[in-house]
């Protein structure tokens, strides 16, 4: 137990004093890997990306404008915006549901960016 003791306890520690925000993001950025997504924080420009996370808000653009539904996806290590052309509105597409999204990375505004992803509501179990 000495040998896996050291990390058992310093995880058990950094449970403890963590704030809850930082243990939802590791949690995402585990539960990510796992499902064999890659890390925001990994993916590059034109690079094709399966990422996994938790929709932290949903923008549609307003009536006048043409159609399109913006969502940020944060997957515990960085956020991806997912962006969907003509669209103003996809059902289950709201903020908290956990999705997987795959499609090209590129680059707005200094941030990531999906284009029309395809993707997948994934169960909140």
């Amino acid at each position: 137990m000495s040998n896996t003791g050291g990390g058992y306890w310093r995880r058990l520690m950094r449970r403890l004093t963590s704030d809850v925000a930082e243990l939802d993001a590791d949690d995402l950025s585990e539960r990510s890997q796992a499902d064999g997504a890659q890390r925001a924080c990994d993916c590059r420009c034109g690079q094709e990306a399966v990422v996994l996370g938790r929709l932290r808000s949903v923008d549609m653009s307003p009536k006048n404008s043409a159609p399109t539904l913006e969502a940020e996806l944060f997957d515990g290590t960085e956020g991806v915006t997912l962006v969907w052309l003509g669209r103003r509105r996809i059902t289950g597409i709201e903020p908290g549901r956990t999705v997987k999204a795959r499609g090209r990375i590129a680059v707005r505004d200094g941030c990531k960016v999906l284009y029309n992803p395809y993707y997948e509501l994934q169960n909140t179990a």
